[in-house]
């Protein structure tokens, strides 16, 4: 209605809007590059769209780049990881019907999507980026459906209008240091009320996901999985469309220069669920594989310990009442119930088991390896007996080899990604080629040195070591027998040792501390910092997180004990 020049083909003056938002002559159907302007923003205030046109974004003249927003750019990161997860055997829904709502929620919650921006929001976010240029067209709001939702028929994106067009303002002087619309406004708002998204969230919201589906992997096995490379998170954005270009800030958001640190991801995880507003998640049974005696299983056969330890960790479980539904299972915002760590709380177990029985006070130990190896020597007829003596110079090789092979790996990553970035199209072809002769010179190099190529990522498996029955060699100790080191009574067996060392007599109460219990190699004995050793490997967590939950079961285990005697000194058998 306010747009009266001429058409350059016909003359006339009898305009339409295309999807895209450009004039077109309804006599001739000639296109123009002129767009829409808003003149009046309050006139469309309180007006909601729908739906989103699928008509193209504005796209640039230089570089070919199109419009993107923050959230767009962590929604694919969301929708490859959940390709990954679906590509290791994770059930189908996960991405589609479980990930995904859980976005949607948080960009409901975080008021990105699905609800009335914030007048106050907009109104700072210009005031902060000082933008005083026109608009040459109003900007549509990308739907952040289409990319992470198989199927789009599911709901329609609401956002409003007034800020639609207000980020195409913002976007005029932030592209100057980002390549999104809002990459600078993302890191410069204050976000205190709500949680802020970054790449360690996305594994937050993928083990959400699937706790909330209790599939069988645990975070250690998630964050392993990324490490090996088989789960998408370090130098993500190269997978990312080549109209999606990234600069400056960009990088600081979606680059990762950092392995995924245990603590970190599974804490805001809880924040995540919490912030949501979640309800408490589907129950944690004693069928499901999250569940103690069934991880107890699995880490039992992945550190080589005889299968009768079984029965004692069950014992353990059930004695302290750890393997209640109520204890296992995830209450979001519920400050009065203990958040569970299932993987560690599992490797916990055993090593409690495994000083109940074997002391494991760097003597102890070796007495009964010393008996069982004559008895195992003098009679070879009957089952062998469990020689920890033997076990431990086996599992010691096998995790030097381990640990030395992962050490180099994460010394010779290359941080730097294999796609090449470049923000214009005229530098294109000079970045490609110095890449590609960079490229050469370390083929190059490699051939004169003899180095060997990086060897390939290897197959994603549940188990970082394993040991075969069928080895000659003995080096398999899953059907040796605890019967040296254990006596009947009163119809059950319990351990010929009747003595037990806490690893603390007190738990540290300090908030700030971040732990239950002081851990150093130091200070206690060899052989149970070796077993700590080995599980934090198998976990890839510091031993000091097994440590606590240890001495949080000790606690639980002792505790009338603890009552009687609470003067006892640390480290003392009682």
């Amino acid at each position: 209605r306010d747009f009266n020049e001429r058409c350059a083909q016909c003359s006339e003056v009898n305009w339409g809007l295309t999807d895209g938002g450009r004039f077109y002559c309804r006599s001739c159907h000639n296109v123009t590059e002129r767009t829409r302007e808003v003149v009046n923003t309050d006139f469309i205030s309180n007006t909601r769209i729908q739906t989103i046109s699928k008509g193209l974004r504005k796209q640039e003249k230089t570089d070919g780049g199109c419009e993107w927003y923050v959230c767009e750019g962590f929604q694919l990161v969301l929708k490859k990881q959940a390709e990954a997860l679906e590509a290791l055997g994770v059930c189908p829904q996960m991405k589609d019907e479980i990930l995904c709502n859980f976005w949607r929620r948080y960009l409901q919650k975080s008021k990105q999507a699905y609800c009335n921006r914030p007048a106050g929001e907009t109104v700072k976010a210009l005031s902060v980026c000082d933008s005083s240029t026109d608009v040459d067209s109003e900007a549509e709001r990308p739907s952040l459906l289409h990319l992470l939702s198989l199927s789009e028929s599911e709901g329609d994106l609401q956002t409003d209008c007034s800020f639609a067009s207000s980020t195409s303002k913002v976007s005029e002087s932030t592209s100057v240091c980002s390549g999104s619309v809002d990459g600078s406004l993302y890191l410069m708002k204050n976000q205190k009320e709500k949680l802020r998204m970054t790449m360690p969230m996305t594994l937050s919201f993928c083990y959400m996901a699937l706790l909330w589906l209790r599939e069988p992997m645990t975070l250690s096995d998630l964050l392993r999985f990324v490490v090996e490379g088989h789960i998408p998170y370090l130098n993500v954005f190269q997978h990312f469309p080549e109209k999606m270009k990234l600069c400056g800030l960009d990088l600081k958001i979606f680059c990762v220069e950092s392995w995924p640190v245990y603590e970190e991801v599974y804490n805001k995880m809880l924040e995540l669920a919490a912030f949501l507003d979640l309800p408490r998640f589907p129950d944690i049974t004693d069928s499901c594989f999250l569940h103690p005696d069934m991880l107890c299983m699995k880490y039992l056969m992945e550190a080589n310990l005889p299968d009768e330890l079984h029965n004692w960790t069950c014992r353990v479980v059930k004695k302290i009442c750890i393997g209640e539904v109520d204890f296992l299972t995830l209450v979001p915002g519920n400050k009065s119930t203990r958040k569970v760590k299932y993987d560690v709380l599992a490797a916990a177990v055993i090593v409690v088991v495994l000083k109940l029985l074997f002391l494991l006070d760097d003597h102890y130990e070796w007495l009964l390896s010393d008996f069982a190896e004559e008895r195992n020597r003098n009679n070879k007829e009957g089952g062998l007996y469990f020689e920890f003596k033997k076990w431990y110079k086996v599992i010691k090789c096998s995790l030097d080899v381990e640990q030395k092979r992962l050490d180099e790996e994460r010394a010779k990553y290359l941080w730097r990604c294999e796609k090449p970035l470049f923000y214009s199209a005229k530098k294109k072809s000079k970045v490609l080629k110095r890449r590609q002769m960079v490229v050469n010179l370390q083929n190059q190099f490699g051939k004169l040195s003899g180095s060997a190529r990086p060897a390939e990522k290897p197959n994603p498996s549940s188990f970082q070591l394993s040991w075969s029955e069928e080895n000659t060699d003995g080096s398999c100790f899953h059907g040796h027998s605890l019967k040296g080191i254990l006596q009947e009574k009163c119809g059950l067996l319990t351990a010929v040792n009747p003595d037990y060392w806490l690893c603390t007599v007190k738990l540290c109460t300090e908030k700030l501390c971040g732990h239950l219990a002081h851990y150093r190699e130091v200070d206690f004995p060899q052989s149970y910092h070796f077993v700590l050793r080995l599980f934090s490997f198998l976990l890839r967590i510091q031993p000091s997180y097994i440590h606590d939950e240890v001495c949080l079961i000790e606690h639980k285990l002792f505790n009338k004990k603890l009552c009687k005697k609470p003067k006892c000194n640390t480290g003392l058998r009682k």
